[in-house]
């Protein structure tokens, strides 16, 4: 468990959270209890103490188990004094969380196929619990999206940064925001690496020199591209819910308070533009996926056609040549050509302008011609 206290002067890092709930609230800024799923489910107790301490309000049941439920879709909930935000990462993990025990690493391999990068992401859920004074992450176990987030608001929060123009998150549902645009462009960046996985399947579908015979691999990759469409849509439709909600906050007394909100806005909008950038790519990787596989059903089924007019040729030719052999094996004695000595000469001569007439007729018509590569 991580927990930091954030305010204008800088940030205080600290693990002891029975001593954070002594202290009370703080007199500046607000308080960012990070831990891990297991850690709550655990210090659930303790956890519920601090909040109450510090906010004077706390997670109710329901909320509860969203926060330690490892299956959770993302989604938005509230109350009168604080809001839930359920949000499903997509990270290239090095481990899968383990959907039978929640916050524990899966230590066996996925059985499914498909390109290792879609092996490899992990979709645990992050839960946000967002108090006026307090946010309470749920994360999965070896959450990079956290650590990652943690060592920028760390180098943000130094003198160099803050003399460059960086700014720290004003309150929770600021920095809340800050982790989720964390995340999501945590899976934009897989695109390159994704993109490429997902072109060595094509090149492999349209390559002629090659028998692709890897069904079923190819049926898991486009099966996890359809659930990451599922996990972008429910993440899209979670920060809508948020936006609208934040819509119907009061007006701030301030005009500094107000900008805050204003701000606020402008990220939440900005996060929404992210996740539907996901979205389109994440829809255009499965379309490309379904292209090539319909390409490469109509590359062997031209393949089949050029075979049929090939062999179709074939026989075209040597059929005047069999006509030709056949007549003159019949048992007749009055047959033209059988009693002179030249006679097969000129049969055969006969035959081979016949079969060079049609292979210049067929050649002139393209039926011998390769399809350009």
């Amino acid at each position: 468990m991580r927990i930091f206290h954030i305010q204008a002067s800088g940030i205080t890092e600290s693990n002891d959270l029975d001593a954070l709930t002594a202290a009370g609230r703080p007199a500046h800024g607000f308080v960012w209890v990070a831990c891990t799923r297991h850690e709550f489910e655990v210090q659930q107790g303790t956890v519920q103490a601090m909040l109450f301490a510090l906010s004077g309000q706390q997670l109710v049941d329901l909320h509860i188990s969203d926060l330690m439920n490892n299956h959770l879709p993302s989604h938005y909930d509230y109350t009168s004094q604080y809001d839930v935000l359920v949000f499903r990462r997509l990270a290239a993990g090095t481990h899968n969380a383990d959907p039978e025990h929640p916050g524990e690493i899966l230590t066996r391999e996925p059985t499914r196929g498909g390109p290792p990068i879609l092996r490899r992401i992990d979709t645990s859920p992050v839960a946000f619990a967002v108090f006026d004074h307090v946010l309470l992450t749920v994360h999965p176990t070896d959450c990079s999206a956290r650590d990652t987030y943690v060592i920028k608001l760390i180098q943000a929060a130094s003198s160099e940064s803050r003399a460059a123009g960086a700014r720290l998150p004003t309150s929770p549902a600021d920095l809340m925001l800050r982790v989720v645009n964390q995340m999501v462009d945590g899976f934009l960046e897989l695109r390159r690496e994704l993109t490429h996985q997902l072109d060595h399947w094509q090149t492999e579908l349209l390559n002629p020199k090659t028998r692709f015979n890897n069904w079923n691999s190819l049926l898991d990759a486009r099966l996890s591209l359809h659930t990451l469409d599922e996990i972008c849509e429910d993440q899209r439709s979670a920060l809508q819910d948020w936006i609208e909600a934040v819509k119907t906050w009061p007006d701030a007394d301030t005009p500094t308070g107000q900008r805050e909100r204003d701000l606020l806005q402008v990220r939440s909008r900005d996060v929404l533009e992210h996740i539907e950038r996901v979205v389109h790519h994440v829809r255009r990787l499965e379309q490309s996926v379904e292209t090539a596989v319909q390409m490469h059903f109509n590359v062997q089924g031209s393949r089949t056609n050029d075979i049929m007019r090939t062999l179709t040729v074939l026989t075209a030719i040597f059929l005047p040549l069999n006509l030709i052999t056949g007549f003159f094996g019949m048992n007749f004695d009055g047959l033209p050509l059988i009693h002179r000595q030249s006679g097969a000469w000129m049969a055969v001569g006969f035959m081979v302008v016949i079969s060079v007439g049609l292979v210049v007729l067929f050649w002139r018509k393209r039926y011998l011609a390769r399809s350009g590569r």
